[in-house]
């Protein structure tokens, strides 16, 4: 039996944590993964164009909508297991499960491992596509395999992380739609201990050393704790969390180019400054937030009276102040953009998925 529901002309803003975003010529929603793969084949021998949204809070969507079928992931399977070939625990997922609800489910059932990644918004599904990461843990270090639908060969398989090229925020599944994912498989510690702690904020506030374990239940409440000052927990009655989290990666400098941008940033800012650097391949990897500040936005910029601001809580969030439009939204993050451009000559790059519109 299909557990499926078919509208026309439907507002995806709602669909989505930044609320907006245009029409959608036809809207399917699907409980099942049975029906989602259906579905996507049915829309693909249509020669229909496809939009898949789990929880929509990597999305930016033009105001002009999607001209094809918007495909909603509903699936909320959750198993756990131990697998045979290493007797370690872990949990499956659907994709469509939403993600902080799995990380309180697996805390509840006395396991650890997903308790950094608490409070960040949107499904299951789309953890792996691009590499979700927070307070030192990253969805690559966690990750078991992912269950896709190969639309080109119309079929379910399992893939490992090693086929996946996960790297800072990003997959081989990015901005790529022949592989869509269906499930999720992650490893858990099986007793009751987190992820090793290695986000110095994290592990001072709890009184732990870095690289230290801590309770998963007491990791989560503080990590929680942290993003919800920050407006990164979802909260319909607060603005500043109507956004896509952070709206920019932080940025990597080649080692070839890294002294020359330090200059530079040392030269605007101060020759004292100390400017956030952490190592990453190839090169450095700059805190996008401390740029945009340093280059002149403020939190809240432009003001109170505008339709998007940056939040007030977190510069790197571009939110969504009740009455926005996606255009809003671009020409604000191309302000940031272009500031921090010619500030300090690092581009930043868009994190949110961009579809039907460009920076």
């Amino acid at each position: 039996m299909t557990e499926t529901s078919l509208q026309h002309g439907v507002p995806l803003a709602g669909l989505t944590t930044l609320r907006v975003g245009g029409p959608a010529r036809a809207l399917i929603r699907c409980a099942q993964t049975r029906d989602l793969v259906e579905e996507i084949a049915a829309a693909d021998a249509a020669g229909e164009p496809v939009l898949i949204i789990g929880g929509g809070s990597n999305l930016l969507i033009s105001d002009d909508g999607f001209p094809g079928t918007a495909i909603v992931v509903g699936s909320s399977r959750i198993e756990f297991g131990t697998g045979r070939e290493s007797g370690r625990a872990h949990v499956t997922a659907d994709a469509g499960v939403v993600w902080d609800d799995l990380v309180a489910r697996t805390v509840a059932e006395g396991y650890g491992g997903l308790e950094c990644l608490s409070g960040i918004p949107g499904s299951t599904g789309a953890t792996p596509v691009q590499n979700v990461g927070a307070y030192g843990v990253e969805v690559a270090d966690i990750l078991r395999s992912v269950q896709v639908l190969d639309r080109r060969a119309g079929n379910l398989r399992w893939v490992s992380p090693n086929e996946l090229g996960l790297g800072y925020r990003t997959s081989r599944l990015k901005h790529r739609d022949e592989m869509v994912v269906v499930a999720v498989s992650f490893w858990l510690n099986d007793d009751r201990l987190s992820r090793p702690l290695r986000y110095r904020e994290l592990s001072e506030s709890m009184g732990v050393e870095p690289g230290g374990q801590a309770d998963a239940a007491e990791v989560r409440e503080h990590v929680l704790a942290t993003r919800r000052r920050k407006g990164m927990v979802l909260d319909p009655a607060d603005h500043d969390t109507w956004s896509a989290g952070s709206f920019f990666t932080n940025p990597i400098v080649a080692d070839a180019d890294a002294a020359s941008v330090l200059e530079r940033i040392r030269s605007q800012v101060g020759p004292d400054a100390a400017v956030p650097e952490y190592p990453a391949e190839g090169g450095i990897k700059l805190s996008a937030g401390w740029l945009i500040e340093r280059a002149g936005f403020a939190k809240g910029h432009p003001g109170p009276d505008a339709l998007v601001r940056l939040s007030t809580k977190h510069t790197l969030a571009l939110t969504n102040r009740g009455s926005a439009s996606t255009s809003d939204v671009l020409a604000l993050a191309r302000e940031v953009r272009d500031g921090v451009a010619d500030a300090f000559g690092v581009v930043l790059h868009p994190e949110p998925v961009l579809v039907g519109c460009s920076l």
